[in-house]
């Protein structure tokens, strides 16, 4: 978040829409919401409602993706299938915040290929939602796949990729 602030203010003149990628604690929240178009990070119904309070107070009105963890990594946030489905549910209330999609981070697979069943789970979860009757608005983005694997996740139905290493190179911080 650090690293982030000091850009986005390093560029104020520069008009970028950006995107909060990481884990957003809640304590950070409201540095957060009136710098970030998008959030693909929120991970619990306490988070939504803090980015939806705060957002309605700086009358911002961000983009958020659940995050969903289709692999039970320790080492990775997101929430299970289930969990995810009831925040979308739950941000239908929300005043300020919008919910526009899901994003998941699979595991490292050497082979791109490997990651393909958890992008397909992540479209099948959309899919799931939208027989629901939820507003397709609020689920026509899929943030999945990295500069390693887009490529299949865009086969899978990816309409937001990062490929921050294909662009930048290998970070070293």
């Amino acid at each position: 978040m650090q690293e982030a602030l000091q850009k986005i203010e390093g560029s104020a003149d520069l008009k970028i829409r950006w995107h909060l990628i990481g884990t957003l604690q809640s304590n950070k929240v409201r540095k957060a919401v009136p710098r970030f178009s998008a959030i693909h990070s929120v991970d619990s119904r306490r988070l939504l409602d803090a980015i939806d309070a705060a957002a309605t107070d700086a009358g911002t009105a961000p983009e958020v993706l659940v995050q969903v963890d289709l692999a039970g990594e320790a080492t990775k946030h997101g929430v299970p299938q289930d969990e995810a489905m009831d925040i979308v549910r739950a941000a239908v209330r929300c005043r300020a915040a919008r919910c526009v999609g899901l994003m998941t981070i699979p595991p490292f697979f050497e082979q791109p290929e490997g990651a393909r069943p958890y992008f397909a789970r992540l479209r099948d979860l959309r899919d799931t939602l939208l027989k629901e009757g939820l507003d397709r608005a609020m689920l026509r983005e899929l943030s999945m796949g990295m500069s390693h694997d887009f490529e299949i996740a865009v086969q899978e139905g990816a309409t937001m990729v990062r490929l921050g290493t294909a662009i930048f190179g290998k970070r070293y911080v």
